[in-house]
């Protein structure tokens, strides 16, 4: 109930008028509908009686016709406010969500996972939405219908009551009943769905490693097993919930034949004056007993759709209490500098990792210079780079930018200051001018002149020349409508289509032959020469020509200099030198 109230918390002020409307308007409705059995009992008196006037017959009978009209208005008045309310909170429940996983830093991503992400962003939200349309007003309108039919049925002969009660008792059991059996199966489904989500998610993503390793059957069996534990849930709880249905409705017809039998025994044996009335009571009794139960089987509605609502309140929840580890700096105002970075003793762990995976990185990139970054797999060089941008924060130690620590500036000036590409090069649907020109910044215009100049340098201009509509070529989702060398060349130019102080290359010229390679590199040095550039490579050949090499080792850095120097101090850089270069390149 917690979870609940603090998701109510988050309710808007026009969004709780419109609520406190529908509920105005549903108890309207209730009202409007336990005015029509006083109606019959009216007209089944006159119908009994002598001489009765047929004007107050049609009277009457025009009053429940009324009532029941503007119970319907009422109902539907009603249901456009819920719909409305649940569609706009639901509408600002995503938006908030969508808003807070952007500020998430990696650590905080990796913790939910993207399939659990998407399953809150969707599903969860679904759940609450419906609860909100539906589970409401059944929620709101079964209290109303409950008292107000025990208020007009009270009093009128203690052998009703006691049926009444009777069935009362029972469907309280049967609602207790859903509530322990079938309540806690309905709170793991969302749960289970993560998991069958992640399969599928995992499944589409790796399908050409699965269809390459003829792993179908292996990862049929992953997903078999995940679909089976949320059937078997789902069948148990629904076939509980299955049951509810016909036993109230079983409920409420013996009911009906109990207060029939009460009353044919209670007409027999009354004087014939008090049988009109005693008749009359029937009637009006039988109808508040159906209202009644009515009332029950839309609290059992509520009930059934409110253990679903609370997980998805509290899992959604969950996201955005979530503390990001990466706040924005205070200091809005961009950078004035050239671009000059240092790190500054360095440590950082990844969160539940043992060890650290840098240890004291200390280095200097001037303005205008190129740094480049060697070692083996697993030394730490895509997670320096990560730094820089503040995917994720060192633990220890502080990163400069001409003198000012980036966890000070604002992160939008800090992105501003960087181009960056990433190891695995990810296009996003659109053309590839909108890749090339992608993010959002104000310093610059985005021209087509921009672009192509972006790609030529990027050595893209010729392949994307020969595509049909040139730089308005569609691209297709994560790029796969270009190939691999192609992805890289288009996520470089993006990194440089806005003229940053700062190059971030994470290994994004792993798939450019050679060729390819030296003429981009020698673009960037003759048309962005005043740029920082920080360089991640395997290669000795896409390096060899930077003004300083780190060499790491296990997160340490083992060598630094230039590739001459490198190669007569750093044993680690000479034996990487010799798997790459010919003896004559060594000599």
């Amino acid at each position: 109930m917690t979870t609940i109230v603090r998701m109510a918390k988050r309710v808007k002020k026009q969004q709780a008028l419109m609520f406190l409307g529908a509920v105005i308007f549903i108890a309207g409705q209730v009202w409007f509908s336990l005015k029509i059995p006083d109606y019959m009992e009216t007209i089944t008196r006159l119908v009994k009686t002598p001489d009765s006037e047929i004007s107050e017959i049609y009277r009457n009978g025009g009053m429940m016709l009324a009532c029941a009209g503007a119970g319907i208005v009422s109902a539907m008045i009603a249901s456009w406010f819920s719909v409305h309310v649940a569609a706009s909170f639901s509408r600002d429940l995503r938006t908030d969500i969508y808003d807070k996983v952007e500020s998430f830093s990696m650590n905080e991503i990796d913790s939910f996972s993207t399939a659990s992400l998407i399953t809150r962003s969707t599903n969860d939200v679904t759940q609450i939405q419906n609860f909100m349309c539906r589970g409401l007003q059944h929620l709101i309108k079964a209290p109303f219908m409950v008292v107000w039919a025990l208020i007009k049925i009270s009093g009128r002969h203690w052998q009703w009551t006691v049926l009444t009660v009777c069935s009362i008792a029972v469907m309280t059991c049967i609602v207790l009943f859903m509530m322990l059996y079938a309540h806690p199966k309905l709170r793991k489904r969302q749960a289970y769905t993560d998991d069958l989500s992640r399969d599928l998610r995992e499944n589409l993503t790796g399908i050409r490693v699965i269809r390459a390793y003829n792993a179908e059957p292996y990862q049929e069996a992953k997903f078999d097993q995940a679909n089976r534990i949320l059937t078997d849930n789902e069948r148990k709880a629904h076939h509980a919930m299955g049951l509810m249905r016909p036993t109230i409705k079983f409920v409420n017809n013996a009911l009906m034949v109990g207060i029939y039998l009460v009353g044919a025994y209670l007409i027999a044996s009354s004087d014939p004056g008090d049988q009109i009335a005693i008749f009359s009571d029937m009637v009006v009794y039988s109808s508040y007993a159906a209202i009644l139960i009515q009332a029950f089987m839309d609290l059992n509605m509520a009930f059934n759709q409110y253990p679903r609502a609370a997980v998805s309140a509290e899992r959604i929840l969950q996201v955005l209490d979530t503390k990001t580890d990466v706040t924005d700096g205070t200091d809005s105002e961009p950078l004035q500098g050239k671009g000059t970075l240092e790190f500054q003793h360095v440590f950082f762990r990844y969160p539940g990792a043992r060890s650290d995976v840098l240890h004291d990185i200390s280095f200097k990139v001037e303005s205008g210079k190129t740094c480049a970054i060697i070692g083996s797999t697993g030394s730490g060089k895509s997670t320096l780079i990560n730094l820089i941008p503040r995917l994720y924060d060192p633990q220890a130690g502080k990163i400069l930018i001409d003198g000012v620590d980036i966890r000070e500036l604002s992160l939008k000036h800090l992105k501003d200051t960087i181009g960056y590409a990433s190891q695995k090069a990810v296009l996003l649907r659109g053309t590839v001018a909108s890749n090339v020109a992608y993010g959002d910044n104000d310093q610059l215009p985005r021209t087509d002149a921009d672009i192509t100049e972006a790609l030529a340098t990027a050595q893209a201009l010729p392949f994307v020349e020969r595509m049909d509509h040139g730089i308005d070529s569609e691209i297709s989702r994560g790029g796969t409508s270009v190939s691999g060398g192609q992805r890289q060349r288009l996520s470089i130019a993006r990194s440089i289509c806005w003229h940053p102080q700062i190059y971030l290359f994470d290994d994004t010229f792993s798939a450019l032959d050679f060729e390819t390679d030296r003429r981009l590199r020698m673009a960037l040095s003759q048309n962005h020469h005043d740029v920082t550039t920080l360089l991640v490579a395997q290669r000795i050949g896409t390096i060899r020509d930077a003004d300083n090499i780190l060499v790491l080792d296990q997160g340490r850095i083992v060598g630094q200099g230039t590739h001459s120097q490198l190669m007569h101090t750093c044993k680690i850089y000479q034996e990487i030198a010799r798997t790459q270069l010919s003896e004559q390149e060594l000599a």
